[in-house]
């Protein structure tokens, strides 16, 4: 079922949908997931705003097990193991990865293009776990692999940039 097939009631049913599809990004007609990582942008730059590492970690850690509860039931409820309206997965993903390009909107430009680039192509082994790895927790893991090849790449770029 394409993403724009599901209608706006499913998203509205229960919360664990509207969780899953990024509270309506997930439903974007094109790319959802590319917009599912557009809504990190505004969580991480409020928890930037808090100032806190450990509550910012806290809350991204908070998004994986909830966004694993998600994306489980409306994964079952759509009848897909990880259908592309879920989203759920990019945005606690690529939280994570903002945490580590906080600097400047320069490093957060290259951040989103890094993990879109290792979500989307799933490098072994992303596409491994991806194919093997089912239910939410499945749903979630090939993001947070792709998080890791992400901000390892922005390491390096910060260690090695002038």
């Amino acid at each position: 079922m394409p993403s724009t097939a599901i209608p706006l009631r499913f998203l509205l049913s229960q919360p664990a949908h509207c969780i899953a599809l990024g509270f309506g990004a997930g439903l974007a007609p094109a790319a959802p997931g590319t917009f599912g990582t557009l809504v990190a942008f505004p969580i991480a730059w409020a928890l930037y705003a808090g100032g806190s590492d450990v509550l910012y970690l806290g809350v991204t850690a908070l998004l994986f097990l909830v966004g694993i509860w998600a994306a489980g039931v409306t994964a079952r409820d759509l009848g897909a193991d990880d259908h592309g309206a879920i989203v759920i997965d990019e945005i606690a993903a690529f939280v994570l990865v903002l945490f580590f390009a906080r600097h400047t909107l320069l490093l957060q430009a290259a951040a989103f293009l890094l993990f879109r680039l290792f979500d989307i192509t799933k490098p072994p082994p992303i596409g491994i776990a991806d194919a093997k790895v089912k239910g939410g927790f499945g749903v979630m893991l090939d993001d947070v692999l792709a998080a890791a090849y992400a901000i390892a790449v922005l390491m390096i770029i910060q260690r090695f940039a002038p």
